[in-house]
């Protein structure tokens, strides 16, 4: 019998259990940072160094980064379901957990891609310079989606909203548009388990069981829940 498919959509508020501040908190910085200056195109243009410098942060704290209870317990799930993770966050906890399938809307901080061509990819680990520049002459920059800019795997993501038997959101307030609209896709009868401190205002939405504790903490009731 082919297992039940849960799609597991994560924000922000699972890595900063690891120590990561993946956005931008209520007062409008990211790591002392003005979103403005370090995650747009405009920011790119007027200052690329200032934002490779940030990025180049970003890496090395993801890096020294480790999953914690729920990113473990997440990919757990996989033994007993068919998972997906379609994850807002640019770090890999997701894969060093386990998981085995996850789709990053916003990009990954571990990939780099030149200035010029958003689909051909490199893996990176170190630093990004500053006059570093890929095969066709472009500026190597982070592969991560900025604000104002198409997030190309979104569609994909409607997709797997759609085929949900299961569906679970962790982390993340629904804020951050169009990432915050995918819960809308996911069919009335599936039930949606929301798993955040703060649960975001769904009241337009069928079938929610809401796990009102953060994501280390409801984890353990989310397994009891779907392992029987």
């Amino acid at each position: 019998m082919s297992k039940q498919k849960i799609i597991v959509l994560t924000g922000a508020g699972i890595s900063a259990e690891s120590g990561l501040k993946t956005f931008r908190d209520g007062d409008g910085l990211w790591e002392n940072h003005r979103i403005e200056d370090v995650a747009t195109p405009d920011a790119w243009r007027r200052n690329p160094e200032m934002v490779l410098r940030f990025y180049n942060m970003r890496r090395q704290d993801c890096l020294a980064a480790q999953p914690n209870a729920a990113h473990l317990g997440l990919a757990q799930l996989e033994q007993y379901y068919d998972v997906t993770i379609v994850t807002q966050n640019i770090d890999d906890l997701h894969e060093r957990a386990g998981s085995g399938n996850v789709l990053h809307l916003h990009g990954e901080i571990l990939k780099m891609r030149s200035e010029r061509d958003e689909y051909r990819l490199y893996d990176i680990r170190k630093d990004i310079a500053l006059g570093e520049k890929a095969l066709d002459g472009g500026q190597f920059r982070p592969h991560v989606v900025w604000f104002h800019e198409p997030v190309p795997m979104i569609e994909p993501a409607l997709e797997l909203m759609q085929a949900a038997d299961i569906f679970i959101l962790v982390g993340t307030s629904l804020a951050v548009y169009p990432a915050a609209g995918l819960i809308d896709y996911v069919p009335d009868s599936v039930p949606k388990y929301i798993m955040d401190k703060n649960i975001p205002r769904i009241n337009h939405l069928h079938n929610i069981i809401p796990i009102e504790k953060n994501a280390t903490q409801g984890i353990e009731v989310l397994l009891n829940a779907l392992i029987k």
